[in-house]
């Protein structure tokens, strides 16, 4: 049918209710892939992962009510971080007299030794995460755990590509530090974050699969 017919006729071609079943389809599929991602990221922010699934639930029912806005071939990770961040930090403002813990001391009861092997513990990564200054944690996060460029990273936070750059870099220099690891670098290349990110929020494969 040409578009002229369909302009007459009001009624769209035989195939097109298909493609927009199929397109929906992938789009739910490919919201549900990057929850475990968005879970990371949230508790990167607020240190909590009760607090976090909150985040990340708010974040797919906007997303998925405005989704008319979202540009099919984009990049979908992308703009559900940005939500997401935007709904933490507008509650964040809100709340901000209430806040509890604006000098660190909750933070703080999270820490743990440091790994006399010098290799990641778990348990005193996700402490020593949780000491860094809440921008390199977020960049860590975003750059590292979530596997989104410096360009995407550096848009959803707001900043220039080089200060996300510094961020990382500062990030993982301060992991050493905290972890007793020789270098920054010995925590691998952006690849080898994937499961940490995952882990941070205790929601891992292996917790999932039997869900």
């Amino acid at each position: 049918m040409s578009e002229a017919q369909k302009e007459k006729t009001g009624k769209p071609p035989l195939g097109e209710p298909k493609r927009e079943g199929a397109a929906r389809l992938r789009l739910t599929a490919d919201l549900l892939a990057v929850i475990p991602n968005l879970r990371a990221f949230g508790v990167s922010l607020c240190g909590n992962v009760d607090h976090a699934d909150d985040l990340v639930q708010e974040t797919l029912v906007k997303a998925w009510s405005n989704i008319g806005s979202f540009s099919e071939g984009t990049n979908l990770r992308a703009w559900l971080f940005t939500i997401l961040r935007n709904i933490y930090y507008s509650e964040y403002r809100k709340k901000r007299r209430e806040v509890s813990d604006s000098d660190g001391a909750f933070a703080a009861s999270l820490s743990a030794a440091p790994a006399q092997g010098g290799h990641m513990d778990l348990l005193d990564f996700r402490a020593a995460l949780q000491k860094l200054p809440s921008d390199q944690r977020e960049a860590l996060i975003l750059i590292g755990a979530s596997g989104l460029s410096y360009d995407e990273a550096a848009s959803i936070c707001g900043c220039a590509i080089g200060t996300m750059k510094s961020r990382v870099n500062r990030a993982r220099n301060r992991l050493a530090e905290l972890l007793s690891v020789t270098s920054g670098e010995d925590f691998g290349h952006e690849s080898a974050w994937q499961a940490i990110g995952l882990s941070i929020t205790g929601h891992g494969p292996e917790q999932d699969s039997g869900e």
